[in-house]
């Protein structure tokens, strides 16, 4: 009983100060191009509930990184892959929008909102220097809260308070172009 407790306990402080969790994403290749889909599973503080409910925008950050190794330097960026998704609260209405590659959605729910937000099936990877397949390079993705965006006194609360902090862990893999066909989870990365 005690442990079911703790286990609650933690669930719920976790849920309180928002998460982003990404729990799946897959290298795959379309015509000449590189995309990235990703799947993950964002919840936010109750800090920013009220903020987005009183018409505050929330602009979110996916990015992935690909490098390749130098021995003799710092690793060369490659390719990057990088989307800014925009979530507001429209009170007229009384629905949730998402702003992304200047395509708007509107959801009825925070949650259905979340949950799009979270699923982005083609991200894609833009090559600085053709991706060749016999070179090992490494992937990095991650998804954030961008608090530079938000306006001037949101900003000075995030210095002072950690309910704005909402970024998911950094996901390092080795990869080689074209990718392979299976997906690659949470449980694969190193």
């Amino acid at each position: 009983m005690f442990l079911l407790l703790i286990a609650l306990f933690s669930s719920a402080t976790f849920a309180a100060k928002g998460y982003i969790e990404i729990e799946s994403f897959q290298l795959k290749k379309a015509d000449e191009n590189f995309y990235i889909a990703v799947q993950a599973d964002i919840g936010l503080s109750k800090a920013m509930k009220q903020a987005l409910r009183k018409g505050v925008d929330l602009y979110f950050v996916t990015r992935l990184l690909v490098t390749k190794p130098r021995w003799y330097w710092l690793d060369e960026e490659v390719a990057r892959g990088k989307e800014r998704t925009e979530l507001s609260y429209q009170a007229l209405t009384r629905q949730y929008r998402l702003l992304q590659n200047g395509q708007s959605q509107n959801f009825s729910t925070l949650k259905a909102a979340l949950y799009a937000l979270g699923h982005q099936p083609d991200l894609l990877i833009k090559e600085h220097t053709p991706l060749r397949p016999d070179i090992p390079y490494t992937a990095v993705l991650q998804i954030w809260l961008d608090v530079s965006r938000l306006s001037k006194p949101f900003q000075l609360e995030w210095l002072d308070t950690q309910d704005w902090n909402l970024s998911s862990e950094k996901k390092v893999w080795q990869t080689t172009f074209p990718p392979a066909a299976e997906t690659t989870s949470e449980s694969d990365d190193h």
